[in-house]
């Protein structure tokens, strides 16, 4: 099994202490966001995770307990070039750079990406400005990371609701192929790989390949053993393996403008007040009348 922490919302710069305490107590519980009652305990021991996949916009936490994790790792660390009135609570980038320049050292550059995503386009945020900006991040991090992932800005509920602030430029095939032409041509100078994951569109004639932010070659070089894995059903386009994720929606509190899976900050609040250190779950407590199965067994505790 493979864990994500998490698409869902950032463990690793909120909750890291209730994730060290899980892996002190040997098992994780995860409610099904479609479906409350039904709760999946997951097994946090070697015979049943095979490896983690770290995605945070604040890597400070995870490099202060590196020396905890007790299953091989992948740190895949979102660094945007958007201001405050975007990402209000995001770290300093200079802070966060910095992090995964110390990361990569102790874990070696190949088990360090970056995710440059969502990319989008404002009178503000222009192809010229994206065009200096990953110039600047590709200058710094090049001797630290094996990858950058990009994916482009889906119009989603919290887009929707923060349009006023985000003033999109709408995306074009050519302005797609625009930024994308340079995007290409300015990791190769730096000798760094780019990724799309789940995009629709083409872009390997600009150097830039299709297979996803986490791919079974990128797990059998981590792991060193056959592995089967099953494809991720749950995003179109998506070349990913399938991943167990640890994380609830609408928790984070960076509250990024375009986050997909944080659009209410005030339920945001309210999961935050929810949260304990101590419970087996993310957010809440277990209940009566929960049905808890333990992943990928049909047995019921």
């Amino acid at each position: 099994m493979i864990l994500s922490i998490s698409e869902r919302t950032d463990i690793v710069g909120f909750y890291m202490p209730w994730f060290l305490n899980r892996l002190k107590e040997g098992y994780v519980d995860v409610r099904n966001p479609f479906y409350p009652k039904q709760v999946s305990r997951i097994l946090l021991d070697q015979e049943h995770i095979d490896a983690i996949v770290f995605c945070t916009k604040n890597p400070i936490p995870l490099l202060e307990n590196l020396d905890k994790i007790p299953f091989p790792f992948i740190v895949q660390v979102t660094i945007t070039p958007y201001m405050r009135e975007i990402e209000p609570n995001v770290p300093s980038k200079r802070k966060i750079i910095e992090t995964v320049k110390k990361i990569s050292k102790m874990v070696g550059k190949d088990r360090v990406y970056v995710r440059y995503d969502p990319i989008l386009l404002s009178k503000k945020y222009t192809i010229s400005y994206h065009e200096k900006m990953f110039e600047r991040l590709c200058q710094e991090l090049e001797n630290d990371i094996s990858r950058v992932i990009i994916s482009f800005l889906d119009i989603k509920k919290n887009v929707l609701k923060n349009r006023k602030i985000l003033n999109l430029t709408p995306f074009t095939k050519e302005n797609i192929y625009e930024i994308s032409k340079k995007i290409g041509s300015i990791a190769s100078s730096h000798h760094l790989e780019v990724s799309t994951c789940g995009e629709s569109i083409d872009l390997s004639e600009f150097g830039i390949v299709g297979k996803g932010c986490m791919s079974e070659e990128d797990i059998h070089k981590l792991v060193n053993k056959p592995i089967k894995f099953r494809k991720n059903k749950t995003r179109m386009n998506c070349n990913c393996v399938d991943t167990t994720d640890l994380g609830v929606y609408n928790c984070c509190s960076h509250f990024c403008k375009y986050c997909y899976a944080n659009y209410e900050e005030s339920q945001v609040m309210k999961n935050r007040r929810n949260h304990n250190p101590k419970s087996s779950l993310l957010i809440g407590e277990l209940e009566e009348g929960d049905i808890i199965k333990i992943k990928d067994t049909k047995q019921e505790v």
